[in-house]
């Protein structure tokens, strides 16, 4: 069981939603990378996701959604998915898994409710971006 296996800390390993151009919406969106900050490649990446809430006094969740990436190079950013604008007002959940150094790691990340927004930008580290980030 999970609850049995030693996980180390997940150190520089993070994620950011980044704000971009979108040509298929014609607007900006939010997008969710991964962010690689250690010197090392991460291996047999996972990340799980999904979103939960209330909006209007009622209970709302988005679908479980699955990314897998072999490798993740030392100081690099993969982008993982899109995070539509009307999942913005619900808590956005990733549950992230990774091989570093014959170790398994695994970190769960929220976006809270409203907090991805042009006022929570930050600088994304070892990068020109700005985004929300999650450490």
């Amino acid at each position: 069981m999970k609850k049995d296996i030693d996980f180390p800390k997940s150190e520089n390993v993070f994620l950011a939603a980044i704000p971009e151009w979108n040509e298929d919406f014609q607007e900006k969106s939010w997008y969710v990378y991964l962010v690689n900050n250690t010197n090392k490649t991460l291996e047999m990446v996972l990340a799980v996701s999904r979103a939960y809430g209330t909006i209007n006094n009622e209970l709302r969740k988005t679908g479980t959604f699955r990314h897998a990436f072999k490798e993740v190079a030392p100081h690099t950013l993969v982008k993982i998915e899109l995070l539509e604008n009307n999942v913005l007002q619900l808590n956005n959940e990733f549950a992230v898994t990774y091989f570093l150094d014959d170790k398994m790691f695994d970190k769960t990340f929220v976006f809270k409710t409203n907090t991805i927004n042009d006022k929570a930008l930050s600088d994304i580290p070892g990068t020109d971006l700005r985004g929300v980030l999650l450490k």
